[in-house]
């Protein structure tokens, strides 16, 4: 498989948000600060040129990098 377009974290990140986690939910679970997951999430959106959480989440099983 190709590599990533997405670092470790944001991966882990989205992993976690598609379990239906909250962003604070997130940030207890990785040890990290609840603006950081933000910071990942969004540094993520702007790489799959998307504007919304759950359409980062779409392009993301699209290009098989999740599953549901």
């Amino acid at each position: 498989m190709a590599k990533s377009i997405l670092t470790n974290r944001e991966y882990q990140v989205f992993k976690l948000l598609i379990e239906n986690k909250s962003t604070r939910e997130i940030a207890f679970e990785l040890r990290i600060s609840e603006k950081t997951v933000r910071n990942h999430i969004s540094n993520a959106m702007q790489k799959l040129g998307v504007k919304a959480r759950a359409s980062a989440i779409i392009e993301l099983i699209k290009l098989g990098e999740l599953s549901i």
